[in-house]
């Protein structure tokens, strides 16, 4: 495998998982750093302040920057490529996460400072994540890796890292306290920075589908790469409706991990460890989901997989801890629900890389993203003001039931058949209509 930028559509002969795996361990290292401040900052806020309100403010400044900024970096990732995006923007997630501690430690850290670094974190983030994700389909043509099983493995990746990231996260802040969680997080970052920059070729991600029209060879300016991503993902009713599914799905479960969970848990006297403990079982579950679903799940029929993902993944958790269960019998519940929201992900990011032409994955994936993640800062915001102002128990009713509701009222539309359908990449390649209910395998190639 050479350094040099291959040619439009040329993927080397010689297969080669070593891209695959640099782009997994990255994911790896940074997403366990991002998961253990989802235990630290959080707690950190809600034992100084008392205020769930403001614990909520804190994860509205970090993701509302997430959204915004993942949404208008696509264009940039196609143009200038995944892979000095992703080095470059974990060093600066690095340089904000650190500043925390160091801050504190000087007495300098204020809440609105605070707030501030949060939201340094959050913009530095949607990027790197971003060129992480859109480098996956061509690492697994690097290595002759199905698609499915590539996604399904990224998955994995995502769901270990909760495991190990929440679990540490949660030990962190139990013995050495928040802060120290935090440097962690830091030092994770820098490492994920130089796994890209190291073990990466040079040009990664940045491989066309086909070869270019002359239309295409001359160079269009930010607005027009932006454009063209809006228009295609306007014409795809699918990934629409799936976008809006997750976008809500997506806010619930920002309220519960980013408020409701540690409200639950300060009431309870479980202590911070349980926060970690919860998310690793999770975490755990999801994985050996996510290693079935990259085993199998080009086999399976795709609508009931996702739908019956969802069922498992989201009212449970909320339901468990509005009755106020024993600590046991919340975490069996949280791992059937990690269990299946380990099937997920690999179906609907399969479906997403099958349906949108390699040259325009990066804007595409960066407004699909934003779309589905701009309710999180919402969640952990709403969540809050509503424990503060109706009780616990109240608001996990209600975001059971949306859960539920959203899930099954999606599913049930009209273009959700066609998930089952064979593609090819980027195009769409609809079977005769006798043959739609039939298997789905061998849909991703």
């Amino acid at each position: 495998m050479t350094g040099e930028v291959p040619e439009a559509g040329d993927i080397p002969g010689k297969r080669s998982l070593r891209p695959l795996g640099g782009v997994l361990a990255a994911m790896a290292v940074s997403l366990t750093g991002t998961r253990i401040s989802v235990v630290a900052v959080p707690w950190f806020v809600l034992v100084t302040t008392g205020s769930a309100t403001q614990t909520g403010l804190v994860a509205f400044c970090e993701m509302t920057p997430y959204v915004v900024v993942k949404a208008f970096t696509g264009p940039l990732v196609d143009r200038i490529g995944p892979r000095v995006v992703s080095w470059t923007t974990d060093l600066a997630s690095a340089s904000a996460a650190v500043a925390v501690p160091l801050l504190h430690s000087l007495d300098l850290l204020s809440f609105p400072l605070l707030l501030v670094l949060v939201a340094l974190i959050g913009a530095a983030r949607g990027p790197g994540d971003l060129a992480k994700e859109v480098m996956v389909p061509e690492a697994a043509e690097r290595g002759g890796v199905p698609l499915e099983r590539a996604t399904g493995l990224s998955g994995v990746t995502d769901r270990l890292a909760s495991t190990i990231g929440l679990a540490a996260g949660g030990s962190l802040v139990a013995l050495l306290g928040p802060l120290t969680a935090l440097a962690v997080d830091a030092v994770l970052f820098v490492l994920g920075s130089a796994i890209i920059g190291l073990a990466l070729p040079r040009g990664m991600g940045q491989a066309a589908e086909e070869p270019p029209s002359p239309a295409e060879r001359r160079e269009p300016g930010y607005w027009q790469r932006f454009g063209e991503g809006f228009t295609f993902l306007r014409g795809e009713p699918l990934l629409l409706t799936v976008i809006v599914m997750v976008g809500i799905t997506n806010l619930l479960d920002a309220a519960i991990s980013s408020v409701l969970v540690p409200v639950w848990v300060k009431e309870s006297g479980n202590g911070p460890a349980a926060i970690g403990l919860m998310g690793s079982v999770m975490g755990a579950a999801g994985v050996g989901g996510s290693l079935i679903a990259a085993t199998v799940a080009h086999r399976l029929r795709r609508r009931t997989v996702v739908l019956t993902g969802f069922l498992l993944a989201g009212a449970p958790r909320f339901l468990i801890l509005a009755l106020d269960a024993p600590l046991g019998v919340v975490l069996a519940v949280f791992a059937v629900s990690g269990f299946g929201a380990g099937f997920v992900n690999p179906v609907l990011g399969a479906v997403l890389v099958e349906r949108v032409p390699r040259r325009m994955l990066g804007r595409v994936n960066a407004l699909g993203d934003s779309l589905a993640w701009a309710g999180i800062p919402l969640g952990g915001l709403l969540a809050g003001a509503a424990v503060t102002a109706v009780g616990l128990v109240p608001v996990l009713l209600a975001c059971g039931a949306a859960y539920v509701l959203t899930t099954n009222l999606a599913g049930l539309r009209p273009e959700w058949r066609q998930i089952d359908r064979t593609r090819g990449r980027g195009v769409l390649k609809p079977q005769p209509e006798e043959d739609v209910s039939q298997d789905s395998a061998g849909a991703a190639t």
